[in-house]
């Protein structure tokens, strides 16, 4: 792996690391849903430095090229985390749905409870 590779590769994962922490810090983002971010710039890093089990995945997904073996680790990191901000937004709309149920319905009775005094 050409050194300028690698050196845009660390500099990229720990600014993506920085980045997260900054938000955390800043009250921005939640720490539960931080910890996919945290542990995909940890993965990214972890890779960029270590060239040689860089090229060994890249073997063994017949990837001649071992920076895209990188790229590829990224995509897979950004799908997973894609899977799991679905499946928080889908808990959250059934949530809102059933708490919007709620809320008409303690509307309907308190209306009764208004017309019958």
């Amino acid at each position: 792996m050409e050194i300028r590779v690698q050196i845009i590769s660390v500099i990229a994962s720990l600014g993506l690391i920085f980045f997260i922490f900054e938000l955390i810090r800043k009250r921005k983002f939640l720490e539960k849903y931080s910890i996919l971010w945290i542990f995909s710039g940890i993965v990214l890093f972890v890779l960029a430095i270590w060239r040689s089990l860089l090229e060994k995945l890249a073997w063994v997904l017949g990837i001649e090229y071992a920076p895209s073996a990188l790229f590829l680790v990224f995509i897979f990191l950004g799908i997973l985390m894609f899977l799991h901000f679905t499946m928080v937004i889908s808990r959250l709309t059934t949530q809102n749905k059933r708490l919007g149920q709620e809320i008409a319905l303690l509307k309907h009775e308190l209306e009764k409870y208004k017309k019958q005094s």
